[in-house]
């Protein structure tokens, strides 16, 4: 400004110009372009370049700067001079260009995925552990190696930019507390076998509140164990006390199947003979009393008539003891006749065809006297009692 020769010349105590100011900024440009003055160059009159429609196309380019397009499942957050002003939803939308208003553009829905206790390669193919985060302490002071991970997306896009500064790391930094907290409350069979879905539940469930207490923004959407063991220091060992408690649970289960065919055969059996016990107690005892109820009956006929009962009786007895002899009975009394009996054909005859047996008669030899007819009468007498009796 000190070789501008208009500059002396101004009021140092009002605000310069404008016309002067392009006029001369025109005049500047022009100089630029026109390779000095001579008899064939252009006035500066034809030499001025229009500054208007400039200005007016720089600033249309400004202004189309502040368009921008926020995608389904995003949100534009519109900051204005550091400030937030404003959070877009998905759709073309415009802001005043850079440097008044500025804009970021977060995916809502993205699904993110952080690893505890390993990191995956390249490809997903190689995997390479961090003890510093999988070695945890369980209930009964055990060392197990835990391996998660934790997939998340974000729930207040507002939370996200201004209260979580780092978001994946605040993630990590909370599983890792939230699975050591409850890892150390359990025991180290639970944590490592029946136990493995149950602690990812409860995990989600503890980051999910401490991180909603701190505002970040973030929503766990699943928590997934990769793997569980005793460290390798103690690996042999534990698999030895693994296969004892296998073979522990294989005996008991033997000796309880064992139990099961044992017990109930046992059971029926006692069931049997308790029931045979009972069918022979009842039977003697009908028995018994259908010995007593008969003894009653030949009791009241023997007073009745006991000359005749008590040669019934002998006939019965004599019938029951010759049925199991093999004997012939010849009757040689009453003027020596005689009576053959051949009992034992009569049996085997009987045993062999009933109704051959009943056809075989005794053989009465000739000659012989008939029967005294008071014999007779007696033993026709003695059969209807018995009938009777029957």
């Amino acid at each position: 400004m000190a070789n501008d020769p208009g500059w002396g010349n101004r009021n140092n105590d009002g605000p310069p110009d404008l016309d002067e100011v392009f006029r001369q900024f025109s005049r500047k440009l022009n100089g630029l372009f026109g390779k000095g003055g001579g008899p064939g160059a252009p006035t500066p009159e034809a030499r001025a370049i229009p500054i208007l429609p400039v200005l007016g196309l720089i600033a249309v380019i400004w202004f189309a700067t502040g368009f921008y397009i926020v995608d389904q499942g995003s949100r534009g957050v519109v900051l204005r001079f550091g400030k937030h002003v404003e959070t877009t939803l998905p759709g073309p939308r415009w802001h005043l260009p850079y440097p008044v208003e500025s804009v970021t553009v977060v995916n809502m829905e993205q699904v993110r995925t952080i690893e505890v206790g390993y990191r995956s390669a390249e490809g997903g193919s190689a995997r390479g552990r961090e003890l510093r985060e999988s070695l945890m302490l369980t209930d009964d002071e055990n060392i197990i190696d835990l391996q998660f991970a934790v997939q998340y997306n974000l729930n207040n896009v507002e939370d996200t930019l201004f209260n979580n500064r780092f978001a994946e790391e605040s993630v990590r930094g909370i599983a890792e507390t939230a699975i050591r907290e409850i890892v150390g409350k359990s025991k180290m069979d639970f944590a490592l076998y029946e136990g493995r879905e149950e602690i990812a539940v409860q995990a989600k469930q503890l980051m999910q509140e401490i991180l909603d207490r701190y505002s970040t923004g973030v929503n766990i959407v699943n928590v997934t164990m990769q793997n569980a063991q005793p460290p390798e220091q103690v690996q042999a060992a534990f698999d030895d006390a693994v296969k004892a408690g296998q073979d522990r649970e294989r005996q008991k289960n033997e000796g309880y199947a064992y139990a099961n065919d044992v017990i109930p055969r046992a059971h029926g059996n006692a069931s049997r003979l308790l029931e045979e016990a009972a069918g022979y107690k009842l039977r003697v005892e009908n028995e018994a009393k259908g010995n007593a109820s008969r003894f009653e009956q030949v009791l009241t006929q023997y007073q009745r008539a006991p000359e005749v009962t008590r040669q019934r009786l002998y006939l019965d007895a004599q019938e029951q003891i010759m049925s199991s002899v093999s004997k012939v009975v010849v009757d040689q009394k009453g003027n020596n006749s005689l009576l053959y009996l051949p009992l034992d054909k009569l049996l085997s005859a009987t045993g062999a065809n009933p109704a051959a047996a009943s056809s075989v008669q005794p053989v009465v030899p000739g000659g012989l006297p008939e029967l005294d007819p008071n014999i007779q009468r007696s033993r026709d007498a003695f059969r209807s009692r018995d009938r009777e009796s029957r």
